[in-house]
């Protein structure tokens, strides 16, 4: 079992956790998910915590394909008062800041983040790392090939899944150097890769499990459902709890969804079944 720790506090992994996605963005690839107003975001973190989510994770900056990149000053603006509302109101939640800009991790963590989810990993500031390591709290790294502008022009691996675990070992490596003890790896699913690669990855899904480091899963609503189907990310949601499942069958410890209460119930029904 493994057990996030930050700041202080300590989140058991009993059973995988649900992290719900609260994107203060207004360009999202997922509709649904866009925060018109200052009522849309609160409304949605009070069903979520309903549903029973384990941790909200907050968002300024779109990183979908093409995603413009926007100011600190934006990207604060969008989301410290979301965190404020969460700790005002359930002050025992975890909170996640979906950041890859160290100086907005370390005023979300100072407001009450308890983990910082870079998408980079560090690559994209080179203060990121020794950012989080001061703060004390938890990091999830992702795997990502070029930036959110450039990554989903024609990604190329020799071997996807050889190259991702490559990443990570020298991940874990640097950041534990680095005095970070509290550590979640992404695979990374859509950000700089093809169908082919997100589904070879999913596929080898234990071979991230077995580095000893909880993973974190986050296929919801992604293109790698709706452009395999033929659908659009509105009409995911069953793929994405199919996704979910194979998932927690091969160790995924996080879920990061768009729809807690579907999460929840997969989560449910996987743990009756390995506990019966």
């Amino acid at each position: 079992m493994f057990t996030l720790k930050s700041r202080g506090k300590e989140l058991p992994i009993r059973r995988p956790l649900i992290m719900g996605v609260v994107n203060r963005t207004p360009d999202s690839f997922y509709t649904a998910s866009r925060m018109e107003s200052e009522n849309d975001y609160k409304s949605l973190i009070d069903k979520m915590v309903h549903n029973g989510v384990d941790i909200i994770d907050v968002g300024g900056q779109s990183t979908k394909p093409g995603a413009d990149m926007i100011t600190i000053e934006t990207e604060l603006e969008r989301v410290l008062p979301t965190i404020q509302y969460i700790k005002n109101n359930y002050p025992n939640l975890w909170i996640s800041i979906d950041t890859f800009n160290s100086v907005v991790a370390e005023a979300a963590v100072l407001a009450g983040a308890l983990v910082v989810n870079d998408i980079s990993a560090g690559t994209l500031d080179n203060k990121m790392i020794q950012t989080v390591s001061s703060l004390n709290c938890t990091y999830c790294c992702m795997h990502m090939q070029g930036t959110p502008k450039t990554m989903q022009t024609n990604p190329t691996y020799e071997d996807v899944v050889e190259n991702v675990t490559a990443f990570f070992n020298q991940k874990i490596n640097e950041c534990t150097s680095a005095g970070i003890d509290s550590l979640i790896i992404d695979p990374g699913f859509g950000f700089g890769k093809t169908i082919t690669h997100n589904y070879q990855l999913t596929k080898n899904l234990n071979q991230l499990t077995s580095l000893g480091f909880p993973v974190l899963t986050g296929f919801s609503r992604k293109s790698m459902i709706s452009n395999l189907l033929d659908i659009s990310s509105e009409h995911a949601l069953n793929g994405t709890t199919v996704l979910n499942t194979y998932a927690l069958l091969n160790g995924a410890s996080i879920l990061r969804v768009h729809d807690v209460l579907e999460a929840r119930q997969a989560v449910q029904i996987i743990d009756a079944i390995m506990t019966s």
